[in-house]
C-alpha cells in the first residue's frame, strides 16, 4: 500500500518537518508504506486533476492500487476530489485524512478522517461531514503547526460510533499512526 501526501500552499520545508515526525517515530519502522509526496510547490495544491497525473506517473510500474491519503488545509480540496476519481479509475482508497480542510466537504464510500487546529474548525468542519473520527488541537495551535510538527499537538481524538462522540486525550501524531496501523 502506498501513502500519498498531499501538502497545501506553504514552504514545502514544513512538509519535510510533517514527514519527519511521521516516519521518525519507531511505530512507523514496522509498517511498510511507500510514502508518495505530490509536488504542490510546483502544481496547484488543490487540483484533483495534478494528483490523479501524478498518481499515475507514479503507480504505473506497480499494481498495487491501494492508497492512503493525507492531505493538509488547500490540499484537502484537491485529494478529496482526487480520492473519488481514483477510486472511479479502479483504484482503493484505504483512507483519506484531512487536516485542516475547512469548509471541504468531505464525503466517500471510503474511511475518512479529519484533523483540526483548534475546537472551532473541528466543529464548523464536522458539518460537512465529520469522517469516522477526528482530533481537535486542545489547546489550539496555529493552522501550519497542526502540518508542520504534529507530536506537539495535543487535543482530543473523537469516535464518531452511534451517534455518540467519545473523545480521549491524545496527540495528532497518535491519532495519524493509529489511523496508519490499521492498514
Amino acid at each position: 500500500m502506498r501513502l500519498l501526501i498531499c501538502p497545501g500552499i506553504h514552504d514545502p520545508q514544513l512538509t519535510r518537518q510533517f514527514l519527519d515526525d511521521l516516519t521518525g517515530d519507531e511505530r512507523w519502522s514496522d509498517r511498510h508504506l511507500e510514502c508518495l509526496v505530490f509536488p504542490a510547490w510546483d502544481y496547484p495544491a488543490y487540483s484533483a486533476l495534478h494528483i490523479l497525473h501524478f498518481l499515475d506517473r507514479e503507480t504505473a510500474r506497480n499494481d498495487d492500487r491501494a492508497i492512503a491519503w493525507i492531505a493538509f488545509s488547500a490540499g484537502v480540496v484537491g485529494a478529496i476530489g482526487a480520492a473519488w476519481g481514483w477510486q472511479a479509475l479502479g483504484g482503493t482508497v484505504k483512507a483519506a485524512i484531512a487536516l485542516d480542510g475547512w469548509g471541504v466537504p468531505l464525503y466517500g464510500n471510503f474511511p475518512i478522517y479529519r484533523l483540526s487546529h483548534d475546537r472551532f474548525t473541528h466543529w464548523s468542519s464536522a458539518l460537512l461531514g465529520p469522517g469516522r473520527a477526528s482530533f481537535y488541537a486542545d489547546p489550539a495551535v496555529d493552522h501550519l503547526q497542526l502540518w508542520r510538527s504534529p507530536a506537539t499537538v495535543a487535543g482530543y481524538a473523537v469516535e464518531n460510533d452511534d451517534c455518540t462522540a467519545k473523545e480521549r486525550r491524545t496527540t495528532a501524531l497518535d491519532f495519524l499512526l493509529e489511523i496508519l496501523l490499521e492498514f
